[in-house]
């Protein structure tokens, strides 16, 4: 039966979300404070990897931790006005790094981000922006042996689930990437995965088919929910009140409060993450790099060279570090060695990072018309439309063909 459907947040989950919702029939309208795109969705690394069933902390990550934040290229950053606030969230990442426990994530996550492509594909064919997806594959360089040896475990989660994962030599890594010119001793490919030539584009493409199909999209900042006994009747926001029927919370790192108002407490940590894009770096790549000792991925996009990963901790509001992009763009200089910055643009945004590394996907514990699909931290892209279908399936009643089970909010 159709339904009347809020989705707060136009991000890639929520654009994808209503997508699918759309197709089903149901009356959709999504309400952000931005036009679809502009906020996380923007600037990410554009990567689709269907591989990504790896969580972010692995056993032994507590011990990285002082190195990494000693390291003034490192990867980590924790602002100190924000540490004691985080600290709760930390806490539940170590108690998540037990390799128990990250066998648990990963199984959890390949079968929804096996996904990625099948579910992508009739959204971009619909919008006719199919050529937006590359399934190029990605290379992995390590500057040595030792350095990918001490990498097995992430690397034998991917395969013990299917992930094709091929070792390649410095030959293999140049023939691969020819523009990589560093001394890279050991690598692997990866042909599955493959990126977007540009992740804010994908999602307003999709918007703009979302709408021409019938859905809405109302630019509005939601202040508040007013919830009655059987659950919540309105938005409240700068542009008058909203009625709701049934509500689907996509709002990235925003979204814990929105749940917080409707009786679920959810440890959700805006994990910022920064890029720099060089529009002219007078060469390109065949496909994307990911430099695990340096924990970037660069990706060839329509709009030039971006080089994408950091850190960050310092809640939603606080200003961006633009040091901390100036740390990539250092990075970038040492990987390409005289590379044009005409014209080069630095960018900040809020991964919304669950501390298990698992999106909440699924219904509300407590209000029967509500629906929870975010906190996909690093992998948003990946999981956008995997997760719209499922959730799609939910709210229709049929059985999605994931285990959603392990996204639930009750894990909490």
């Amino acid at each position: 039966m159709a339904k009347n459907i809020t989705i707060i947040g136009a991000g890639i989950v929520g654009i994808a979300t209503a997508s699918y919702l759309r197709r089903d029939g149901h009356a959709v309208t999504v309400v952000d404070m931005r036009p679809p795109g502009e906020y996380t969705s923007f600037g990410n690394a554009g990567i689709l990897s269907p591989g990504s069933c790896v969580p972010q902390a692995l056993p032994g990550v507590l011990s990285k931790v002082p190195g990494f934040l000693s390291d003034p290229l490192g990867p980590l950053a924790i602002r100190p006005a924000h540490f004691l606030k985080a600290l709760p969230w930390f806490l539940r990442l170590v108690a998540a790094s037990r390799l128990s426990r990250v066998e648990q994530i990963a199984d959890a996550l390949r079968p929804l981000l096996q996904q990625t492509f099948d579910a992508y594909a009739p959204l971009v064919q619909h919008a006719g922006v199919a050529d937006m997806i590359r399934q190029t594959g990605y290379v992995v360089a390590y500057s040595s042996r030792a350095a990918l040896a001490r990498d097995a475990l992430p690397w034998k989660l991917r395969r013990d689930r299917g992930v094709v994962v091929e070792e390649i030599d410095s030959a293999g890594i140049k023939q691969h990437v020819p523009q990589l010119k560093g001394e890279y001793e050991a690598g692997l490919y990866l042909p599955e995965q493959g990126y977007v030539t540009n992740p804010e584009r994908l999602t307003k493409s999709l918007a703009e088919q979302f709408l021409k199909d019938g859905g809405q999209i109302v630019q509005r900042k939601v202040l508040d929910i007013e919830v009655s006994p059987e659950g919540p009747r309105k938005l409240v926001t700068d542009a008058g009140n909203m009625a709701l029927e049934t509500l689907v919370i996509c709002a990235g790192s925003h979204s814990n409060e929105f749940t917080a108002k409707l009786g679920d407490s959810v440890p959700l940590e805006a994990e910022r993450g920064y890029h720099v894009t060089y529009s002219d770096p007078q060469f390109t790549l065949p496909m994307p790099v990911f430099l695990p000792q340096q924990k970037v991925f660069i990706t060839p996009m329509e709009m030039g060279l971006r080089i994408a990963g950091q850190s960050e901790f310092a809640g939603n509001e606080a200003e961006p570090n633009y040091a901390r992009a100036d740390v990539l763009a250092k990075q970038m200089q040492q990987i390409f060695p005289g590379i044009s910055n005409v014209d080069s643009t630095r960018w900040m945004g809020r991964r919304p990072s669950m501390p298990d590394s698992l999106p909440v996907i699924g219904p509300a514990s407590k209000m029967p018309n509500v629906w929870y699909a975010f906190g996909h931290g690093h992998i948003g892209l990946c999981g956008g439309a995997p997760t719209g279908r499922a959730l799609a399936d939910l709210i229709a009643g049929r059985t999605p063909d994931v285990n959603l089970v392990p996204f639930s909010v009750t894990r909490f």
